[in-house]
């Protein structure tokens, strides 16, 4: 009888206490945003002001109701990040943001609106504005890149893997605005790339192929090679 009465009880105290929890949550998930419930972590370059700003979120505003994968979206975006997860706790209360940010390997340069914006270059060709750089381990950079644009983002990542693995070494990477490309490499001097992108996996194989062919005493006598059709490269000498 008395194991009874406690089982009885113990039933009741976990049935109690159930509903005292999903009270309780359910009170916190209505319970509204504000600015100071905005947790940051990851990086210290962005304020709470830069992520209302950068987004959609409106505070104050009842977690339950707040979006996060479509301000996760956005703030990739709008802040050049390379990635942003945004959950919202209960306990402590809030939004957290876990933010991971580019790590800048090129100086870069677009035009938006005939207006110039200078800003750096991530190894698979992301630009990112001056004013959302991590330069917290910041080196001197010495390839720089220009006349960025998103829809030549993939074709520029192609020619920073080669960059990157040391085969060639740039200096500078030009998209004119009709999308002819034109690289400078430190001893090969201008390469012509021309308008194909289709065509870059095969050019950046000959250039690492001239690299460590041509002899150094014949690199300073290069004006530029020409490798628009890559089945017929040509070399262009200074006349003596």
């Amino acid at each position: 009888m008395i194991k009874q009465q406690s089982s009885k009880s113990g039933k009741s105290l976990f049935l109690f206490l159930s509903l005292f929890l999903t009270t309780l949550l359910s009170f916190q998930s209505f319970k509204k945003v504000q600015i100071e419930d905005l947790k940051i972590e990851g990086s210290q370059l962005f304020s709470r002001e830069d992520l209302l700003k950068n987004s959609s979120l409106n505070l104050p505003n009842r977690l339950i109701f707040i979006k996060t994968k479509y301000i996760e979206n956005e703030l990739i975006k709008n802040l050049s990040l390379k990635n942003i997860s945004v959950s919202r706790q209960i306990f402590p209360f809030g939004l957290k943001f876990l933010i991971q940010t580019r790590q800048p390997i090129a100086n870069g340069e677009k035009i938006v609106n005939n207006k110039k914006i200078f800003g750096f270059i991530d190894s698979q060709g992301f630009f990112i504005e001056k004013k959302f750089a991590d330069v917290s381990n910041f080196e001197e950079l010495n390839l720089n890149i220009y006349g960025w644009d998103e829809n030549i983002r993939k074709t520029l990542s192609e020619i920073l893997k080669s960059h990157k693995k040391n085969e060639i070494e740039l200096v500078k990477i030009s998209f004119s605005p009709n999308g002819f490309i034109t690289l400078e490499e430190k001893d090969l001097k201008k390469i012509l790339l021309g308008y194909n992108p289709n065509l870059i996996e095969t050019q950046l194989l000959i250039i690492k192929s001239f690299k460590s062919q041509i002899k150094n005493n014949i690199t300073n006598k290069i004006h530029n090679i020409d490798l628009i059709d890559p089945n017929n490269p040509k070399i262009k000498v200074f006349k003596p």
